[in-house]
């Protein structure tokens, strides 16, 4: 009855849910629970893949790195069926360009508002941010996937990729050499300090979605397309399992080798990060369709799927809510006597707020569409 359920609210495959919602989870404080739990543990292993959950200080890639990139590449496995299919069946053009600057400008200024927009402290007010990339990446991305057919939309992820990378390659930042990819003399920080306003994140020189990089982050929605294009096709499922999974293997070659002399860097969205986490987001799209849809095993994503349906609702309130408020109503009276456990325990217990909170919109069919 749960499966039956879980399909009927989605109206889409269920995989695709479940794996927005498991890339979610680690942001709605999974990683602050397993980080405590780890540390807990407190065994050199441990202690080791706790560094997993947090992002190295400049180049290199952990895990926690691909959360990111993950959801745009959800974003735009679901493009086939929200853009594609509604041109196939005649949708007026005219009205798909509205739904999508009118999305665009939404998650825009949801984003500004989970950087303290209201605060109206314009000089700190930071203007980019992921909010503000899932908007500029799907903006550019619909536009391309409306216009362009399928081989065109790949010479364009191709195109974005080797342009960015000719840019650093021959540009060099003032006082520096060209293709130099250190913090202090990496030409996105340089224009991000000459044309972004206000603060910045995550390093002091640059913005960590700034300018120039949000170009490449274009490449891994498009890339996206792709593979929402096999998975809600009609070839068989042994066909879609194998051009996943073959797909992404190729992909995360390709980042390896690239990285060998364009190094795998989140900060500067290089094109081997993007093919490194491309390739692992095909192959967890493959592992979640396989298990959930094609062998039938849904039951254990439905907690996934009850946040993988309101995303950016709980990405926005965590942002300007405490929900460790709530929590603490029902703990106070005895958390403190768990000792060294009271990390593990609260931060547990502000997961299950936050999903109780995404479950009561799941029952009541409420769910934010920008």
């Amino acid at each position: 009855m749960k499966e039956q359920q879980i399909t009927k609210k989605t109206g889409r495959i269920v995989s695709i849910d479940a794996l927005r919602g498991f890339d979610m989870f680690w942001i709605t404080g999974g990683d602050a629970f397993f980080i405590a739990l780890l540390t807990l543990v407190n065994t050199p292993f441990c202690l080791k893949l706790a560094t997993q959950l947090d992002h190295p200080a400049w180049a290199g890639f952990h895990f926690y790195d691909l959360i990111f990139p993950l959801f745009l590449f959800i974003m735009g496995v679901a493009m086939p069926l929200s853009i594609t299919r509604r041109l196939e069946r005649g949708d007026s053009r005219k009205k798909l360009y509205f739904h999508v600057i009118r999305r665009t400008l939404l998650l825009f200024l949801l984003g500004l508002i989970y950087n303290g927009l209201f605060n109206f402290d314009f000089d700190q007010q930071r203007w980019t941010g992921v909010l503000q990339r899932f908007a500029i990446t799907y903006l550019f991305a619909s536009l391309i996937v409306m216009n362009f057919k399928n081989k065109g939309q790949l010479i364009w992820a191709g195109g974005i990729l080797i342009a960015y990378w000719l840019v650093l390659l021959l540009v060099p930042a003032p006082g520096y050499h060209a293709y130099d990819l250190s913090p202090e003399g990496n030409l996105c920080g340089y224009l991000d300090r000459c044309f972004l306003p206000g603060s910045f994140c995550c390093y002091q020189l640059g913005d960590n979605e700034g300018i120039l990089t949000m170009f490449p982050a274009i490449a891994n929605v498009l890339f996206g397309v792709l593979a929402g294009r096999w998975l809600l096709g009609t070839h068989r499922e042994t066909i879609k399992i194998r051009n996943l999974s073959v797909t992404g293997a190729c992909f995360i070659a390709g980042g390896l080798l690239w990285g060998l002399v364009f190094p795998v860097n989140k900060y500067l969205w290089t094109g081997s990060y993007v093919l490194l986490t491309t390739g692992i987001s095909f192959l967890l799209l493959c592992l979640f369709f396989w298990v959930i849809d094609v062998k039938g095993y849904k039951k254990w994503a439905f907690p996934f799927v009850v946040i993988g349906l309101n995303p950016i609702t709980i990405y926005v309130l965590q942002g300007i809510f405490d929900f460790g408020i709530i929590a603490n109503i029902f703990i106070h009276g005895f958390v403190n006597n768990l000792g060294s456990f009271i990390p593990v325990f609260t931060a547990f217990c502000v997961i299950l707020v936050k999903w109780f909170f995404l479950y009561f919109l799941y029952r009541k069919n409420i769910f934010l569409k920008v």
